[in-house]
């Protein structure tokens, strides 16, 4: 199984993270190693695919707690694990306790305060990103569990690149000219870019963020990307949770 596991973490031995990848457990198309109920693969399939994904990062798969994901600016505090609702963001100070974010294309921020001992994961695409998001959390973060920018440890994992991420207009109004390209009356977004300037804006030091430089459009042959395969694209998980005694 092919697990993406980002350095911004790895000095940090309390963390388990992982960020799975088209490749694992001998799957074939047209969902691959996919995470995600609702594509139209087998469901016993997907429950396997989950089980051995979370274990292989040192999480069982009945630990994690994950959400049916619907675009919107909502935030969920969680405690306990399995399907917790409608949302785009989750929130835990819950040791042993995994967040979940699906994606094939959006942008995933997982966070870790390491002062605060909590953990946030954030499901970012246009839409998200539109209703700020990412900008909700943080502030919440702060307001609700004291967490300062200082202590955030942030990871944006692979989504679709702006020379890949063609928006019609309608869409481009909603955003800064400085994050949008005009190639041939066509408009090219860049919303990894833009959660990275949330977060360095908010005061996150520069090299306490990791960009993923993977592009889920462009690397096929490990990355689900819907812009790419449509209706048959399979989703990737990432999940983060603080180890410890419960």
């Amino acid at each position: 199984m092919l697990v993406i596991n980002p350095y911004i973490f790895k000095r940090f031995p309390e963390i388990a993270f992982g960020f799975s990848t088209k490749i694992g457990l001998n799957r074939k198309e047209p969902y691959y190693l996919n995470m995600s109920q609702s594509v139209g693969d087998e469901k016993e399939i997907v429950n396997n695919n989950r089980k051995v994904f979370s274990k292989s990062i040192g999480i069982e798969y009945e630990s994690v707690s994950y959400q049916k994901q619907v675009h919107s600016d909502i935030i969920t505090v969680v405690e306990n694990s399995g399907v917790c609702g409608e949302s785009d963001a989750l929130i835990t100070k819950k040791k042993n306790l995994g967040l979940a974010i699906g994606t094939a294309d959006c942008c995933g921020i997982f966070i870790y305060d390491q002062k605060q001992n909590l953990i946030a994961a954030v499901h970012s695409g246009w839409r998200g990103t539109s209703k700020k998001i990412l900008s909700k959390v943080l502030n919440k973060l702060l307001d609700e569990f004291q967490s300062l920018p200082d202590d955030l440890v942030c990871y944006l994992a692979p989504s679709i690149s702006q020379q890949n991420y063609e928006v019609g207009k309608e869409v481009a109004d909603r955003f800064d000219a400085k994050y949008l390209k005009s190639v041939n009356k066509k408009y090219l977004l860049n919303i990894p870019e833009i959660n990275k300037d949330i977060l360095l804006n908010f005061g996150v030091k520069r090299n306490n963020i990791q960009l993923s430089n993977l592009c889920s459009y462009e690397y096929s042959s490990i990355l689900h990307s819907y812009r790419r395969d449509g209706k048959h694209s399979g989703r990737a998980w990432g999940i983060i949770a603080m180890k410890g005694n419960k």
